[in-house]
């Protein structure tokens, strides 16, 4: 692997970096592709920690038994492990992006408003464990609640998202078009699948030199035949088509004839458009407007083509299938500490962590001391750092962060030992912070809790207001913040130190 500085790596790699060391752990791609193989296709989204919110007796009640077939054989073609390793994410941890409602087939012909299989986010305050729910959308208010729960908890954003959509790229969840993942990502040398998705040269086109001129994050060689199949799926008749660049930036461009090779291209648009048309425009989606991150750092030298998810390794050309291996905690390896002018060993004993060197009647009289208020030997003040703020701290809330509570676990049975006592510090409060907020997602998704903790209602019981003073921040003005609160705020007066005579 190439060797880099920090500061010459983008941010967004950094963190595509650390997503794609444990946002996916390897366990889960073992047990999800195993349970996907046999056909278990709920046992195989459990495994990737998403949520079933669909009840086929249900569906096939309302729709008839041919949608319920088209879904029942989406769903035993479903990659959960792959849906959520191409799943968006927001900076700075890589984690999920929450309330997110995301479209991954659509089917047509049942109703005025389109079914469509979707998957969902909870929001920030529930997002606890990163899990994701499956569900199918048809439209209509209220919608955003699972059906399968008593006390149903409406989704924050329950229509499908058009920016995050991957009914158009089942490359990124179907198993079986996983391969397809070569040629839709712009890589050389692979062929397209079918004759009606076409690669483009628009290589050859040079944008114009404008303020959103797109950087290397943005594919631009893979723009035309991309808007191309939106147009088609969305069966507009203008050739125009928008590109979100920020949040308050779009560009609009128009595909114009194929050239000699019958490949599409783009131009920028002759005029200008008003931002209502522009909203009413197909919008290209980030899975096609952005470059593929694995790629990316591929080509960065950042991660080796064998560390990605077998698929992804296999469509970027990995010689076959590569077996994945996880990180195994070097316990085995004591550590030494100097105590009393000698070398000691600190190593794992009957489950803990333990002095090897002392006998246990010598530690039984040195706790004791400590107990009393005696300094501790050097090896006991180790292993109590390590119990408190072991080595690997950042490995595991990473993992945490993640909603990967087993395999944190796991790292730390390797350095503690399975029968540790954990003790107040750092490791600790992770542990018990990550227990709070899957308890938070367990009532957001059981329907008991309809608002983030400290929300309440106005004075006249009908505007919600949030109250962020007990998480520590600072309340949020708007219009309902009352008089003296807002002046208090809007005061450029320095805020007294101390009181004086």
């Amino acid at each position: 692997m190439a060797h880099h500085r920090v500061n010459d790596i983008p941010p967004h790699l950094l963190m595509w970096r650390r997503v794609r060391e444990y946002a996916v752990p390897p366990s889960m791609i073992e047990t999800a592709t195993a349970r996907r193989e046999v056909g278990d296709w709920a046992g195989a989204c459990a495994a990737a920690r998403i949520d079933v919110d669909l009840d086929l007796r249900a569906v096939r009640d309302r729709h008839g038994s041919e949608l319920v077939t088209r879904l029942r054989a989406d769903l035993r073609r479903l990659a959960p492990d792959l849906l959520r390793w191409h799943m968006p994410r927001i900076a700075p941890d890589g984690r999920l992006r929450p309330g997110l409602t995301l479209s991954l087939a659509g089917y047509h012909g049942f109703g005025a408003a389109m079914p469509q299989l979707v998957v969902r986010t909870p929001p920030a305050w529930a997002d606890g464990g990163q899990r994701m729910s499956l569900a199918l959308w048809e439209g209509g208010p209220g919608n955003g609640a699972c059906r399968r729960h008593p006390h149903p908890q409406p989704h924050p954003h329950p229509h499908p998202d058009r920016r995050f959509r991957l009914d158009l790229h089942r490359h990124l969840w179907d198993a079986s078009r996983s391969g397809e993942l070569a040629w839709r990502c712009g890589v050389r040398g692979a062929v397209p699948a079918t004759p009606l998705d076409r690669p483009d040269t628009s290589e050859r086109l040079a944008l114009p030199d404008q303020p959103t001129c797109p950087s290397s994050q943005w594919a631009v060689t893979r723009w035309a035949a991309e808007a191309e199949l939106l147009i088609r799926a969305e069966g507009r008749s203008s050739a125009a088509f928008a590109v979100r660049f920020g949040s308050s930036s779009r560009a609009v461009f128009e595909l114009v004839a194929p050239d000699v090779s019958h490949a599409p291209t783009f131009r920028p648009a002759h005029e200008a458009l008003p931002p209502q048309e522009i909203a009413a425009l197909p919008l290209l989606p980030e899975a096609a407007a952005r470059i593929l991150p694995d790629l990316a750092l591929v080509r960065a030298g950042l991660v080796l083509t064998e560390r990605l998810h077998p698929l992804v390794a296999t469509a970027l050309g990995a010689s076959g299938h590569t077996p994945v291996t996880g990180p195994v905690p070097g316990s085995d390896d004591p550590h030494r500490v100097e105590c009393r002018g000698e070398i000691h060993r600190i190593a794992l004993r009957e489950g803990v962590l333990a002095a090897v060197d002392h006998d246990p009647e010598q530690l039984r009289r040195e706790n004791l001391l400590v107990a009393l208020g005696g300094p501790p030997l050097p090896c006991l003040r180790a292993i109590a750092a390590a119990h408190r703020e072991p080595e690997a701290l950042t490995a595991v809330r990473e993992r945490l962060g993640h909603g990967d509570v087993a395999g944190a676990l796991t790292v730390v049975e390797g350095l503690l030992g399975p029968r540790a006592v954990l003790r107040d510090g750092p490791l600790r409060d992770e542990l018990q912070s990550v227990a709070a907020r899957l308890v938070e997602h367990g009532l957001f998704r059981s329907g008991l809790v309809a608002a983030p903790p400290g929300r309440g209602v106005d004075k006249d019981g009908s505007a919600p207001v949030v109250d962020h003073t007990l998480a520590g921040h600072r309340p949020r003005l708007d219009r309902r913040t009352d008089r003296a609160t807002r002046a208090k705020r809007n005061s450029r007066s320095r805020p007294r130190t101390g009181l004086f005579d």
